[in-house]
């Protein structure tokens, strides 16, 4: 039995995980944009699934990020 395979899956990371990730962000930006910085800023696997869970719109500051995000809760 392999316990693999459930860590770290399903947990939602809260706004404020998210944002540390996305400093240096010019807004207004897109989805594609949240998604690639994350990952160059070394954002965990559940970060990265919350971002890329986010509708593809134009995202005008980091406040546009967290609301997205409470709504996907």
């Amino acid at each position: 039995m392999t316990h693999h395979e459930s860590h770290g899956q399903g947990r939602m990371p809260n706004p404020v995980q998210v944002q540390k990730f996305l400093r240096g962000i010019d807004y207004p930006t897109d989805k594609r944009t949240l998604v690639e910085t994350a990952r160059r800023e070394g954002a965990d696997v559940n970060v990265l699934r919350a971002l890329d869970r986010l509708p593809e719109t134009t995202y005008n500051s980091p406040n546009d990020v967290s609301e997205q995000m409470g709504k996907l809760m």
